[in-house]
């Protein structure tokens, strides 16, 4: 069975984990109908619009 020569030093131990918890930001659009941000794959919560299509009825804000 192998076994560490040397004991890893806490600062390797702890950049070796720090790859585990990269995240990446979420990432957002501009809706075509009404350029408001939203996220990709989903519905516009402005205007309700995705691909071009309404797809739900969303009420006017009034403002």
């Amino acid at each position: 069975m192998a076994v560490p020569k040397r004991k890893t030093t806490p600062s390797k131990r702890d950049m070796r984990r720090a790859q585990n918890v990269k995240i990446t930001p979420a990432q957002y659009i501009h809706c075509d109908n009404c350029r408001n941000v939203t996220q990709p794959h989903r519905a516009c919560a402005a205007c309700g619009f995705y691909k071009g299509r309404l797809v739900i009825a969303v009420k006017p804000t009034a403002g």
